[in-house]
């Protein structure tokens, strides 16, 4: 039975990969911290097993890769909520940096012939121009954020040690996906755990924004990790891939899709807190070149994804 390590496993990306590996009949380890909660894998508990692992510490790395060797690794753990990067950047870079050149230098060190797959964001591309949309792969990098600079850095190391050292990493680019267990900072779960909250009564029927006018490209998690594990099966070593829908829409228009499934009349007002610094007009993604080599295309209509996002809020008391 081929093994696969999850960095990250108790988030929201992580938890639906562990799902996906589960069905192929892949043995899943996931790294978890002290503080790491439990509530996304607690049906998980008995088919995974869980290893405490600091992964800025490249001894706790070490012998955790030493340990269990894995055929397969997803990293997937990082500090990846955007407005948290502007309050503490030195901890975003750091962070998403040192980790991923711990698990490297592991597995060199280890000669293993392990796939990993590095998860890089959209967000790298930052300041994008009219006339390059849908965004390419080649597409110039104009970083906006601390957290897309950290992107970056992951990104470039990944071709790196692909170069240096011959390591089998696939970068994937992923545009911004949403669903159930999606975390309540992420504008998607925001918005509709507001609403799932107002039509409980537990708050006023008003509904509290940032910017409405961006332009998102939203994929389903559950075709994300799908792309993920086709990134390792079939995708080109040291080659960056995006993962998109290849559509977009105004946050507005997200948000009256969210409202369209309730029945409660609800009032929209600008909150200034959450506006940011700096914000990413327009992310609309090219995946081609990852269909052509994959055959991957997204399945799961954005109407059903954020359906089911509504739903997963509504299921709490």
């Amino acid at each position: 039975m081929a093994k696969a390590l999850i960095t990250g496993i108790s988030g929201f990306v992580g938890s639906h990969m562990a799902e996906f590996l589960l069905k192929k009949n892949i043995e899943v380890v996931g790294t978890i911290r002290h503080r790491s909660r439990m509530n996304h894998i607690e049906h998980l508990l008995q088919d995974i097993r869980l290893i405490e692992c600091e992964l800025r510490d490249p001894f706790s790395v070490e012998s955790l890769i030493g340990e269990e060797k894995p055929d397969y690794i997803f990293h997937l753990a990082a500090q990846s909520f955007v407005p948290t990067s502007w309050n503490s950047p030195i901890d975003t870079i750091h962070n998403n940096v040192a980790g991923q050149v711990n698990i490297f230098e592991a597995v060199r060190r280890f000669q293993l012939d392990t796939r990993i797959q590095i998860a890089c964001s959209s967000e790298e591309y930052g300041q994008v121009e009219p006339d390059e949309v849908p965004i390419r792969e080649d597409n110039p990098l104009r970083p906006l954020s601390p957290y897309a600079i950290s992107k970056m850095a992951q990104d470039y190391l990944g071709y790196q040690y692909y170069k240096s050292f011959g390591l089998h990493v696939v970068r994937t680019r992923t545009f911004n996906h949403t669903g159930p267990r999606r975390g309540e900072n992420f504008v998607t779960s925001n918005f509709a755990k507001q609403i799932a909250d107002i039509e409980k009564g537990k708050r006023a029927p008003i509904i509290y924004v940032g910017n409405l006018e961006a332009k998102r490209d939203f994929t389903d998690v559950r075709d994300v990790v799908r792309a993920y594990w086709l990134a390792l099966q079939n995708g080109e070593p040291g080659e960056c891939y995006n993962i998109a829908s290849g559509s977009c829409c105004t946050i507005k228009e997200m948000l009256e899709l969210l409202l369209s499934y309730s029945n409660v009349q609800i009032e929209i007002k600008e909150d200034p807190t959450r506006l940011r610094p700096s914000d990413v007009e327009i992310l609309l993604g090219d995946y081609s070149r990852f269909h052509q080599t994959t055959g991957w295309t997204p399945e799961i209509p954005f109407e059903k994804t954020m359906l089911d996002l509504l739903n997963y809020w509504r299921s709490f008391p």
